[in-house]
């Protein structure tokens, strides 16, 4: 295995653990912002409030990603397998 074939296997590593964090990230983050704006207009700065419903957001996230985040999990392992088979020859 030559350095470019890690670098590329590393590019290909992280790449696919953006794209399969990102979802959760930003479903989090819009949560949050909207629970902050709410805290702000109502005057409530409870510290707890903001988990529930995250929790709730990303659990159904979470439900409704799952084929797809399986899907490509299998796929970048069945890549990897299938390299370490090309390295081993």
């Amino acid at each position: 295995m030559t350095e470019a074939d890690a670098v590329s296997l590393g590019r290909e590593f992280f790449y696919h653990a953006v794209l399969l964090t990102t979802p959760a990230l930003v479903v989090s983050l819009i949560i949050g912002l909207i629970v902050s704006i709410f805290q702000a207009v109502t005057n409530i700065q409870e510290q707890t409030l903001s988990f529930a419903p995250r929790i709730l957001a990303l659990s159904a996230l979470l439900v409704l990603t799952m084929p797809w985040l399986l899907q490509m999990s299998i796929y970048f392992t069945v890549q990897m397998f299938s390299r370490a088979a090309q390295v081993a020859h």
